[in-house]
């Protein structure tokens, strides 16, 4: 209800459009080189196995949180915030 009655409802499905519209796929030997870190929350949609992500990402950092599901900044903002400051940590 809120995305309808702030008019934001486009920008809350836009990704799902974009990755059916044209999805984004990895050749053999394709690789994101940034340094990136992976937050896993119980609840989530999806949870990929680390060794799959690492074969595409440069992943520095693997957290699997204690709690907390598919809007973990709304539902463990706390928990989110310490993960990413302690990723961001090493690159000052």
């Amino acid at each position: 209800m809120i995305y309808w009655v702030t008019q934001t409802i486009n920008s809350s499905t836009r990704l799902y459009y974009e990755n059916q519209r044209t999805p984004w796929n990895f050749g053999p030997g394709d690789r994101i080189n940034v340094p990136c870190a992976v937050a896993l929350f119980p609840g989530d949609l999806s949870r990929p196995p680390r060794q799959w992500a690492e074969r595409s990402y440069n992943v520095q950092r693997w957290t699997e949180m204690p709690r907390g599901g598919h809007f973990a900044a709304l539902e463990e903002p706390g928990l989110l915030v310490d993960d990413i400051r302690a990723f961001f940590r090493n690159y000052r």
